[in-house]
């Protein structure tokens, strides 16, 4: 976590990006919409920055070291899992991990996450 907290003018202005579901003054949460579109865009060759400034953030505000620590997360979670694994689940998490098998639609799917990943690298 960043260790710059962030004013409340700050979070004034930040909740009012559509992109944002909720920030603090110790963080900020992304909307699944902004981090699916983060990962398209950033596969087609734009630069972590470029994308934040276009969605219509303050790098002042936010600060570099997070917004590539954020593209360095949601990068890991799409190479496990492709594009739903960047889904906040806090709100649908029991706590208790999964036990639950992938079919074959699923791994393909999983699989092709993986391959468009590599080819954008």
């Amino acid at each position: 976590m960043s260790k710059k907290l962030f004013t409340q003018d700050e979070i004034d202005i930040l909740s009012k990006n559509k992109y944002v579901r909720n920030v603090s003054s110790k963080g900020i949460t992304y909307s699944d919409e902004f981090k699916r579109l983060f990962i398209v865009e950033n596969q087609a060759g734009k630069f972590p920055r470029q994308i934040f400034e276009e969605c219509g953030f303050d790098i002042n505000i936010l600060g570099i070291k997070r917004i590539e620590s954020s593209w360095k997360r949601w990068r890991s979670a799409f190479r496990r899992n492709g594009i739903s694994q960047l889904q906040d689940t806090r709100k649908f998490n029991t706590g208790r991990p999964t036990e639950k098998h992938l079919s074959i639609e699923e791994k393909y799917e999983k699989l092709q996450a993986k391959v468009k990943l590599l080819e954008a690298e």
